[in-house]
């Protein structure tokens, strides 16, 4: 079946429901989705979205500018860090405007509190700069921008599988889909394809990430030679919960939570003295892992406690009613009067698809773009995160980029013809399709992706090194060549998961062979991605992006610098 939209966009997170809010006001708008649109990845982000409103103490954009580019290390481009920063107010009153339920001051203006790495007057003291909606900030956001999406008129496709996104030279089409429920073909030819469709933590065994978080359009695009930037950063977030995953929202250490160790000693003290618990997420972990590594985890076991009872139970129904929640069911943890077992999980990637303020996807490391193709959210990088994510900043930079781009579509949409996709385009995907159900292979698809999640938790993590990145690689080479041997149970075409699963792990080995080499490649410590054999960040060699492109056998890299405008490099103490 053929579709025609001036916009298409894959993804119905926050990114992708803002855009498509803002392009609505000039031609027709598609959402794409492998999952029903209020199931995206958005409804999970628990504590905040960053603005200096100044709401409870004084603040301002440029502290907040400031903190982005210390958060990141310095390898965030200060250009669109000081856009985002400096529109970031602007964007939470439109929120408001539009219908999210923020939380409220007993004056009735937005509540604010603090988060990791927030501080006043360049670093001197943490303030409170996180907007938030309880511990539900995502899910307020998403459904908020959804309904006003529907009033727009914007037309959802849920639970299409996207197996293609059709470039001719400098040029995307449009995008050829895979409608789950029937198993059929559908192509989507268009004026403008928009990327939105989130991470891809679920390389990792130990993830926040839902199970959609594969980074499929990553992978089709990097298969279609345009480069994945610097995808050795990948944010992991120091307070899941244990054996789980499941994220406990840094507004927990906003709210006073305090981390422990087996000793009951509040160990964060030693590694930042000034901000203590709220330092960016990067050193937190580090500093969790060296405590359990040293035999200070609790009962000498590799878990740290975040202790939260010191905060009043009526402030913990009214703010962080979700994790109270999360404890209880998962943990049998009552978290006012026990101490919740907490250890890093995989959280955030800072890398992905190139892209200049506007959403236009870089097609090489000079800026040229392909036409007609663009990218918001967590698989685009802008790069507003570099070498690592302030907290609350993922949301600020879905709708404030998200609208950017949508923007950016709105003029040039009219100049622009629809794509064309020709006929053997499609059947590139159905071989594809055929050539999984028909195979009779002995491999197993659940074995190939926990071997694969457990050497990525095992040598890609927090702590890196040479040695074992590069056993790595060549473990995934062999994990890739295992995956042509999947063999289906289930040969049908209707609702066929077990078909999605096989199509998602082919990406996540794609993607996780690009993670590991990139960072073999880098061969530095710098923000989230931390070499054990190089412990010391290079200013002077490695204060650049990394561009990964696919070449013939191997992966090609490739260099941009680092745009700086206003703050040098300098060493982050905290």
């Amino acid at each position: 079946m053929r579709h025609q939209f001036d916009t298409v966009i894959i993804g119905s997170g926050l990114a992708g429901l803002r855009a498509a809010l803002e392009a609505s006001g000039e031609g027709s708008v598609a959402v794409l989705s492998k999952l029903y649109p209020t199931r995206s990845h958005s409804t999970t982000a628990q504590g905040g979205i960053g603005a200096a409103l100044g709401n409870e103490e004084p603040d301002k954009p440029e502290w907040h500018f400031y903190d982005t580019v210390k958060g990141s290390d310095f390898l965030g481009d200060q250009d669109a860090i000081e856009i985002m920063c400096e529109d970031a107010i602007r964007a939470i009153i439109e929120l408001e405007h539009l219908g999210v339920p923020f939380s409220r001051t007993k004056e009735g203006r937005i509540a604010q509190r603090h988060f990791g790495g927030h501080t006043r007057d360049f670093g001197v003291a943490p303030v409170r700069r996180a907007c938030y909606s309880a511990d539900r900030t995502g899910h307020a956001i998403v459904f908020a921008l959804y309904e006003q999406c529907q009033l727009k008129g914007v037309k959802f496709f849920p639970e299409f599988f996207v197996s293609d996104i059709v470039i001719d030279n400098t040029r995307c089409h449009g995008v050829i889909t895979l409608e789950i429920s029937t198993g059929e073909f559908h192509i989507f030819s268009s004026k403008v394809t928009l990327i939105a469709s989130g991470g891809y933590g679920r390389v990792f065994k130990t993830t926040s990430n839902a199970y959609a978080s594969t980074g499929d359009c990553l992978s089709i695009l990097y298969n279609r030679g345009i480069p994945l930037e610097d995808m050795e950063f990948f944010q992991f977030h120091p307070t899941g919960l244990y054996g789980l995953g499941i994220l406990i929202t840094e507004g927990a250490r906003g709210e006073g939570g305090i981390l422990i160790n087996g000793k009951g000693e509040r160990f964060m003290e030693r590694y930042a003295p000034t901000i203590k618990d709220l330092a960016p997420r990067d050193m937190v972990c580090r500093a969790i892992l060296t405590e359990i590594k040293e035999g200070r985890g609790i009962d000498g076991k590799d878990y740290v406690y975040l202790d939260i009872r010191n905060i009043p139970k009526r402030t913990l129904q009214e703010r962080l009613p979700e994790i109270t929640t999360f404890c209880k069911i998962y943990m049998g943890v009552d978290p006012s009067e026990q101490p919740i077992p907490v250890f890093p999980t995989a959280h955030y990637a800072m890398g992905g698809i190139p892209t200049d303020i506007d959403g236009r996807v870089f097609m090489d490391e000079k800026g040229s773009v392909v036409n007609g193709l663009f990218a918001a959210g967590e698989c685009a990088c802008v790069s507003v995160h570099g070498a690592n994510r302030l907290g609350c900043n993922s949301l600020l930079d879905t709708v404030v980029f998200g609208r950017r781009s949508g923007k950016a579509i709105r003029g040039e949409i009219r100049d622009m013809e629809y794509g064309r996709i020709r006929n053997n385009e499609l059947e590139r995907s159905r071989m594809l399709i055929d050539s999984i159900l028909t195979n009779d292979g002995k491999e197993k698809i659940a074995n190939i992706k926990t071997d694969l999640q457990d050497r990525m938790m095992e040598h890609c993590s927090v702590f890196r090194e040479e040695k074992n990145l590069k056993g790595l690689i060549d473990s995934i080479r062999i994990l890739k060549e295992r995956a042509e041997d999947i063999g289906l149970k289930d040969k049908t075409r209707k609702f066929n998961t077990e078909l999605i699963d096989a199509l998602e792990l082919k990406h996540m080995l794609t993607l996780s062979e690009v993670i590991a080499s990139s960072a073999l490649e880098r061969k530095e410590s710098r923000g989230a991605h931390y070499r054990v054999d190089c412990p010391k960040r290079d200013d002077t060699s490695w204060l650049k992006h990394t561009f990964a492109f696919k070449t013939e056998g191997a992966i090609e890299f490739r260099y941009k610098p680092v745009a700086i405008t206003k703050f040098q490099p300098e060493e982050r103490q905290y």
